[in-house]
């Protein structure tokens, strides 16, 4: 190959540290982008700072030309991840998309970051059974596809045990292990954990995969209470927004066991995988915003986003972010969250975040029409006319049916 400008996704971690090496020797100029997506805020001790700070000296060390740091925690969390929260977005029903989130915008970061250093292709550490090689491509080639995508690990893989060993024979320093050789991918909306004995789905997670959750059982008796505030469907919590939110949510939620999961999902290139994921925060921001939605939204708006929020997920799985139909989908949830404000009381309790209030000037909720009490101003008398009205097309089709069976149980007459 040509010696070539190539601008890396570079996390710091086995994958795309091997990679940089290997472009380094083989002559290319790497360009080394970390993004700043908030993992780096969950290190407790030495700061954000400074573990960023250690990942892009590696990068300089491993022979990048160039090692570019781009904090993009409020762009995801604003761009991406609350978008994602208007749709309640969790795939299949459970798993919250943190890093499917991260991968559109990882996508724009190479771009312009290309764009801006004259490179000739970018490049990622995905392999050809992984959704995000599709994430990241799609995403680039909707902004520029005249850039070349380079998958070194697709087009000749690389076994864990084989990386590591590679590692260890050119002097990449890195946190692996034959015996815990976890893949780790983390922002603030989650961390997925994969590899080593995750593979095989009757083993149970090991304690040291997790990081920002402790087992249920070990978490507090008595939990403890939050209330979570929105404005037109953005969230913060005693006067916390945006990152510093977040990063609030996912420690409290993690110390009460919240968030674990444990699933076998369906990957974009059809392969079922076990995968694991800590999502303490995004996890109980989303029962928050659906009990707020339940508070505000009409039956009918509820039924139909049902539809179009497993709609929106699907869109972010499998990679198709840059479609213009979530960006119609987006203009919707956008319309419903002019009345998506109002508060909502959470008890996080041994691995459970339970809601036990809402409240909202927007909230069609009446009690004096709910009531059961002596204040009841429904009228009761009503629903008689109701009922007569609203069961004639069922009286009328049950009539027709039974008129139907009745001519079918005689026998035909052949003229």
């Amino acid at each position: 190959m040509a010696k070539l400008k190539i601008v890396l996704a570079y996390s710091g971690g086995l994958d795309t540290s091997v990679l940089l090496k290997q472009f380094a020797l083989a002559g290319h100029d790497v360009v080394a982008l970390t993004a700043n997506l908030g993992e780096s805020d969950m290190v407790a001790g030495e700061g954000y700072q400074a573990a960023l700070d250690a990942v892009r000296e590696k990068a300089l060390k491993l022979g990048a030309v160039e090692a570019i740091l781009v904090d993009a925690r409020d762009r995801f969390i604003e761009n991406y991840a609350y978008k994602a929260l208007a749709a309640n977005a969790r795939y299949q029903g459970v798993y919250p998309l943190s890093a499917a989130l991260s991968r559109p915008l990882i996508a724009d970061l190479l771009v312009e970051a290309a764009h801006r250093t004259g490179a000739d292709a970018v490049a990622h550490g995905c392999t050809g059974k992984g959704n995000d090689q599709v994430r990241i491509e799609v995403g680039v080639r909707a902004r520029a596809p005249h850039l070349r995508c380079l998958a070194p690990l697709r087009e000749k893989p690389l076994s864990r045990p084989d990386a590591i060993a590679y590692a260890q024979a050119n002097g990449v320093p890195i946190s692996h292990t034959v015996a815990k050789p976890y893949s780790v991918d983390a922002n603030l909306w989650g961390r997925s954990i994969e590899a080593g004995v995750l593979e095989d789905p009757w083993n149970a997670p090991p304690e040291d995969a997790y990081a920002w959750t402790v087992t249920p059982d070990a978490a507090a008796a008595g939990g403890e209470e939050i209330v979570i505030a929105f404005e037109r469907g953005i969230p913060s919590m005693n006067g916390l927004r945006g990152a510093a939110f977040l990063a609030e949510l996912n420690t409290i939620a993690g110390r009460n066991g919240v968030g674990r999961i444990d699933m076998i999902e369906d990957r974009v290139v059809g392969l079922k995988s076990r995968e694991v994921y800590e999502c303490p925060g995004s996890v109980t921001l989303i029962d928050a915003h659906v009990a707020l939605e339940r508070l505000v939204l009409t039956r009918d708006e509820l039924r139909m986003k049902a539809g179009l929020d497993q709609k929106y997920t699907e869109l972010i799985y499998d990679g198709l972010w840059s479609t213009p139909l979530r960006g119609g989908l987006d203009a919707f949830n956008e319309h419903l969250a002019l009345r998506m404000t109002g508060e909502v009381r959470l008890q996080l309790q041994r691995g459970r975040a339970i809601v036990t209030g809402s409240r909202s000037p927007f909230a069609l909720y009446d009690e004096k029409l709910a009531t059961y009490g002596a204040g009841d101003q429904f009228d009761h008398d009503a629903a008689t006319g109701f009922i007569a009205i609203w069961g004639l097309p069922v009286a009328a089709g049950a009539a027709k049916a039974n008129e139907a069976l009745d001519t079918a149980a005689k026998p035909l007459v052949h003229s």
